[in-house]
């Protein structure tokens, strides 16, 4: 009982395996009209075309609950190249597939200003998802955080998280003046 079912599942699915790739042919018939077929068109036809088609595949770049929590919950992510804790940030965040902008407040002064301002120091890493905070690199309330905002705990299947962004290198003294 088990094999036939098995051997008619396989005959099924071999069987539909042409399906798969669709054959389309478009022509134009002796009254002008336009023609669609899976049948190819009669000899005496001229141009007509042949189109084919891969099944139906619908192809996305993100989720749509990253897309909305990225939309009403942009994340920031206030960064320099301090070693452990910001690399830990970044995986993280690459991780789970969350889509997030830099300030580096070691090189900009106006990001250096809105750190200031935000947390009342100039300590990195900052997580600001939305209007929440998160200062300091601490993994259960950085997922908390995104959690709360609506992304996504991993990246869409098939997909590759994005690499981590490398850490800035730091800028080079400038050359003596003869």
């Amino acid at each position: 009982m088990k094999t036939g079912l098995i051997l008619a599942t396989l005959c099924m699915a071999i069987a539909s395996a042409p399906l798969a790739a669709a054959q389309l042919y478009q022509w134009k018939d002796a009254q002008g009209r336009t023609q669609y077929s899976d049948q190819p068109p009669p000899p005496n036809v001229r141009n007509a075309q042949q189109k084919s088609f891969k099944g139906n595949v619908i192809e996305v770049g993100e989720s749509y609950s990253a897309k909305t929590a990225r939309e009403k919950f942009p994340v920031t992510l206030y960064i320099t190249p301090c070693g452990g804790p910001c690399d830990q940030a970044r995986q993280l965040l690459a991780e789970r597939g969350v889509p997030y902008s830099t300030k580096d407040p070691q090189n900009n002064p106006e990001a250096q200003a809105e750190l200031k301002k935000l947390t009342g120091r100039l300590s990195v890493p900052v997580l600001v998802v939305g209007s929440d905070k998160v200062d300091g690199f601490e993994t259960g309330q950085w997922h908390a955080a995104l959690d709360k905002a609506g992304y996504p705990k991993t990246p869409l299947p098939g997909t590759r998280p994005a690499p981590a962004a490398q850490p800035a290198a730091p800028a080079a003294a400038p050359a003596p003046a003869p």
